[in-house]
């Protein structure tokens, strides 16, 4: 499997600094709010920007993840970004460049994952546990952040887990303080939340209330 998987394993949460969602002068501090949250993975998401203006909000962000013990910064579908930063990591999706071609161009010491929307997309990624670090399974809720693209539903989430993937994945879409027990009730190990963390003032706090139920919804 790729080489960072294993560091991925007891990531239960993934958090996403969505530029839909957070304006650009607080791009900084929600993202410290993340990482104070324990969050071993952040993604930046920034489909409503250029590239340069990625650029600058990624070159902006970097130095929380050049601390010790940071989390793992991850850049949303711009490999050329990615492969340009220090340490940087690289999620795709089904339509983007193959993923052997994207690891090719980050190099191997950085996290790759990608996007799955069945149990045939999820069964692939993880033969490709040479390649990838990680999948996303969703999104498992309609959600505002993946307009147009159908839910897949509960019974997806315990599909993927029935079939005891070798890589770590993430339920993600739709995904909130409500749904987290249901969803980790599924089978799923590890979850992603987007608009649920990021509007709240307080995004911490957000993030300790959403895993408390996650973590109930396993005990069902």
């Amino acid at each position: 499997m790729g080489k960072l998987s294993e560091r991925l394993k007891d990531a239960q949460f993934y958090g996403i600094l969505d530029s839909g969602y957070v304006p650009r002068a607080d791009m900084y501090s929600k993202c410290s709010q993340l990482i104070n949250a324990g969050t071993k993975i952040i993604q930046l998401r920034a489909k409503l920007q250029t590239h340069s203006q990625r650029r600058e909000i990624a070159l902006e962000i970097l130095p929380l993840f050049q601390r010790e013990n940071a989390p793992f910064f991850i850049i949303n579908d711009d490999a050329e970004l990615a492969a340009s930063l220090p340490g940087a990591g690289l999620h795709i999706g089904q339509d983007d460049i193959p993923a052997a071609d994207a690891r090719k161009m980050i190099g191997e010491d950085r996290v790759l994952g990608l996007s799955t929307h069945s149990i045939q997309q999820a069964k692939s990624a993880d033969a490709l546990n040479g390649i990838l670090d990680y999948f996303a399974v969703g999104p498992v809720f309609a959600t505002n952040t993946k307009p147009g693209r159908p839910a897949v539903g509960l019974e997806l989430v315990s599909a993927v887990a029935s079939f005891k993937p070798r890589l770590p994945w993430f339920a993600i879409g739709g995904i909130n303080k409500k749904t987290a027990s249901q969803v980790s009730a599924a089978g799923a190990e590890r979850i992603v939340a987007v608009s649920d963390v990021l509007i709240p003032q307080d995004t911490t706090g957000a993030i300790r209330d959403l895993m408390e139920n996650f973590s109930a919804g396993a005990r069902i």
